[in-house]
C-alpha cells in the first residue's frame, strides 16, 4: 500500500505569502514563505501563539489562507478537498483526545486507511505495522481511554502512520513521553525519513529537535525568524533571537559552545572534552 504518487515533484510543501486572520481579528500568520523539499525532516519551533499550529493546519486543509497560497506536492491546496489532502498529509494533533474517537485501538488505527480505500490484508498489514512502530501491538483490543496519556499520544501517531501519507506532520509528538517514548518517536521520524517521506514537526523540546531534525524553522509573531540547520539555529550568535521567542538552546549546545565544540557536539566529543578538563 502506498499514498498518492509523488512523481517527479521535488517540493513537498510550498507556502507563499501566507496570511491567516482568525474571525475575531487575530493575525496569526503574517506573510509566511516556506518551501520543504520531498524527504526533508523539518522542525518548527517558537513560543505559544507564534503561529506554528496555524501554519501546519493549512497543510491538510483544516484552515484555508486569508491571503497567499499553499501547494502540496505541486498541487494548489485550495483546489483540493480535505479528504484529498488527507491522502497526502497526515496530521497528528497536539492533544490526542481531540483525535481519538473509537472504542478500541485497532478500529482507531484502521479508520484512516480504510477511508482511503485500503481493505483486507493490506489494511491488516497497515494497522499491524503502525501499532508495532509505536509499541502498541499488544493493545489492539484495548479501549484507548484505558491507556495513559503518553500511550494515547502514540496511538494518535499510529493512526496517521497507518495511512502511509507522503507527508507526516507531528504536533508536539514528545509531550508526555518518558525517555523511552522520546526515543521511540525519534525512531519513527528516522524510519519515515528512510522511506523518503517528508516529516514536519512542531516541538518545544529543543534536545529532541537538535538530535532528530536536519532543519529547524523558528517562528515569532506569525513570521519566520530563522531557518537553518540545528548547528546554525543553536549556535551562540542565534541565542538572543531564540531568547526573544522564549526558547533556549539545548543543554548540549550550551555546553558544546563553552567547550569550543560547536552547537551540535557528539556525545563522544563532550565526554572527551570534559575528561580532558578534569585531568
Amino acid at each position: 500500500m502506498s499514498g498518492p504518487a509523488i512523481g517527479a515533484a521535488a517540493t513537498a510543501i510550498r507556502v507563499g505569502g501566507l496570511v491567516h486572520v482568525y474571525p475575531e481579528g487575530t493575525r496569526a500568520l503574517d506573510g509566511i514563505d516556506l518551501e520543504v523539499r520531498v524527504g526533508e525532516v523539518v522542525a518548527i519551533v517558537g513560543q505559544n501563539g507564534s503561529g506554528k499550529s496555524t501554519l501546519v493546519r493549512h497543510l491538510n486543509g483544516l484552515l484555508r489562507p486569508t491571503e497567499g497560497s499553499v501547494e502540496i506536492l505541486g498541487e494548489d491546496a485550495s483546489r483540493l478537498r480535505v479528504a484529498a489532502l488527507a491522502a497526502r498529509v497526515g496530521l497528528v494533533f497536539q492533544d490526542p483526545d481531540r483525535q481519538i474517537f473509537a472504542r478500541r485501538v485497532r478500529p482507531e488505527v484502521a479508520f484512516g486507511p480504510a477511508n482511503l480505500g485500503v481493505k483486507g490484508k493490506a489494511l491488516d498489514a497497515a494497522v499491524a505495522e503502525a501499532l508495532g512502530a509505536v509499541g502498541l501491538a499488544d493493545q489492539a483490543g484495548a479501549n484507548p481511554y484505558d491507556l495513559g496519556y503518553s500511550r494515547r499520544k502514540l496511538l494518535a501517531i499510529a493512526s496517521v502512520l497507518a495511512m502511509r501519507t507522503p507527508i507526516v506532520v507531528l504536533d508536539e509528538p514528545t509531550t508526555g513521553q518518558d525517555l523511552r517514548g522520546v526515543a521511540r518517536v525519534r525512531a519513527i521520524v528516522a524510519g519515515l525519513a528512510a522511506e523518503g517521506r517528508t516529516v514536519v514537526a512542531i516541538s518545544h523540546d529543543m534536545r529532541f529537535v537538535a538530535e532528530t531534525f536536519r532543519r529547524v524553522v523558528v517562528m515569532r509573531a506569525g513570521r519566520i525568524a530563522l531557518d537553518g540547520t540545528p548547528a546554525e539555529v543553536f549556535a551562540e550568535p542565534a541565542w538572543p533571537l531564540l531568547a526573544s521567542t522564549y526558547l533556549e538552546p539545548p543543554l548540549a549546545a550550551r555546553v558544546g559552545v563553552g567547550l569550543g565544540l560547536g552547537a551540535t557536539p557528539t556525545e563522544a566529543s563532550l565526554v572527551e572534552a570534559l575528561a580532558a578538563r578534569g585531568r
